[in-house]
């Protein structure tokens, strides 16, 4: 099948996080496959966009910002004539959908085109009640309710999707992230430097001043212990600079802004722990690559995985608390080696075994041939 993937934004500093990282992972697994496979996008870095990432063809444009907000407002004229030219060559059109210009463009022009589209929302279409919002989705929702499924990640997002779209749109179906399982195959734990990592957009629901706090209550225990921040900045900084200055952390824990996707990846293999303090996280895939990389995970009891992880035994779930956050990584610094390998050995039988880009794309591939063939869409209670 010719398979076309519509994502909002590439960037060299993986500003657009969780969606851009499914959209290239579940192309090049299609693509080795054997599918003729294109991932349409804009493009935003210091250097000219790529021909591709790894097996997947790139069609970009340079991002312009023509309406207020990070992401919200990006496009490029041009974008419009590459996804129409795309969508014409296509089997089967995959739209990674959130509320913004390139999504509301790429899904008008699969209408337009009488494509078949499906899409996935990544948590990021939840019910809103500012009045720009509204507006938005007075065009955009319509829209989505034309396409043949919606792909959601857990209970919740689906339960936010059904109440934006109503009963009268698509079916909604279940589709977990996933990773290669080879690179948890390979990973080997092994006597890290006491390192303990955040990787994520320092967004207030990020909670990156949680993860400051966390690390003077550990500093206090693990003196020697260190902590670096990760990831561009969304308003969060400031606090994150206060609290580095108010508990004077400032030889211990250090802010080194955005890492490009393949600098993200040798940062979880250096790590000694990863802590993810955010909040309502839906399925993220920072989680799964630091299991990848065989590296320990703290994380929240609102994150959408965390009740399999915690059945698995496959990372430590707290309540989200600094003194909670803190107790677990003195645990993972101080406690015995068996307890850290027990946990790494579950994080990689997690992505093997539930985590899969492998099975992930079994389930996607038949979504597509439904599609190709005409026949209605998967079941929404399929899993």
């Amino acid at each position: 099948m010719r398979l076309l993937h519509v994502v909002t934004l590439l960037s060299d500093d993986g500003a657009y996080g969780g969606p851009t990282s499914v959209a290239t992972g579940q192309l090049s697994e299609c693509a080795a496959r054997g599918h003729e496979v294109e991932l349409v996008s804009l493009w935003r870095g210091s250097t000219p966009a790529p021909a591709h990432i790894g097996s997947v063809p790139l069609r970009t444009r340079p991002a312009r910002s023509l309406l207020p907000g990070r992401f919200t407002g990006l496009m490029h004229p041009l974008l419009v004539r590459d996804m129409w030219r795309s969508m014409g060559r296509a089997d089967v059109v995959h739209i990674h959908a959130g509320r913004d210009l390139v999504s509301l463009t790429a899904l008008g022009l699969a209408v337009l085109a009488r494509k078949k589209f499906v899409t996935q929302t990544h948590g990021m279409v939840e019910p809103r009640r500012r009045a720009a919002a509204r507006l938005f989705d007075l065009v955009y929702v319509p829209l989505l309710r034309r396409s043949r499924g919606c792909l959601v990640l857990t209970e919740r997002e689906r339960r936010a999707v059904a109440e934006v779209i109503g009963p009268e749109g698509p079916p909604l179906l279940s589709l977990p992230n996933g990773v290669r399982p080879s690179c948890a195959e390979t990973a080997r734990y092994r006597q890290r430097e006491r390192e303990v990592l955040f990787l994520a957009r320092l967004h207030p629901r990020k909670r990156p001043d949680a993860f400051v706090e966390m690390a003077a209550l550990v500093h206090r225990r693990v003196p020697d212990a260190r902590f670096t921040l990760y990831g561009a900045d969304e308003g969060a900084l400031p606090t994150v600079r206060r609290l580095i200055a108010a508990h004077r952390l400032e030889e211990v824990v250090s802010y080194r802004g955005a890492l490009h996707p393949a600098e993200a990846a040798r940062a979880y293999e250096k790590a000694a722990v990863y802590v993810l303090p955010s909040v309502d996280e839906p399925f993220p895939m920072t989680v799964i690559e630091a299991l990848c990389a065989g590296t320990p995970v703290v994380c929240t009891d609102t994150c959408g995985m965390a009740d399999e992880l915690a059945r698995r035994q496959a990372a430590i779930v707290t309540d989200g608390s600094p003194q909670a956050m803190a107790d677990a990584v003195c645990g993972l610094l101080e406690g015995d080696e068996g307890r850290r390998d027990a946990l790494v050995k579950a994080g990689h039988r997690a992505v093997e075994e539930a985590f899969s880009l492998h099975a992930v794309t079994d389930r996607l591939e038949e979504i597509y041939r439904k599609l190709h063939c005409g026949t209605s869409a998967v079941r929404s209670n399929s899993a």
